[in-house]
């Protein structure tokens, strides 16, 4: 049973082993920051890949009509790819400010 005295020592001194203004508290926030800015890269270069092979493959399609609409599938995943990678930003981008986590908003910069 937790007492009064127990209940303001939780509020002035945090829960014994779970402290966010502890060291390592940040770390998170840090390797994120790092793997961040190359999964958006990974991204880009993924959409230009299947871009390029979509153009590609309705280009040597020679009218054939399962590779044109195979060769129209790729090219419309790849543009909603990047639709999802733009909100992906976005999000980020909101959160950082919302939650005032000054490391998100350095990423892109």
């Amino acid at each position: 049973m937790l007492l009064a005295q127990d209940l303001d020592t939780i509020q002035t001194k945090g829960l014994p082993g779970f402290r966010f203004n502890a060291p390592g508290a940040q770390q998170p926030a840090r390797v994120i920051s790092v793997i961040l800015p190359y999964v958006f890269g990974a991204a880009a270069l993924a959409l230009l890949i299947y871009l390029v092979l979509g153009g590609l493959q309705m280009m040597t399609s020679r009218g054939d009509p399962k590779a044109i609409q195979s060769a129209q599938g790729k090219i419309t995943n790849a543009i909603i790819g990047f639709i999802i990678v733009a909100f992906a930003y976005l999000i980020v981008q909101i959160l950082g400010q919302i939650l005032g986590v000054g490391v998100f908003e350095s990423i892109f910069k």
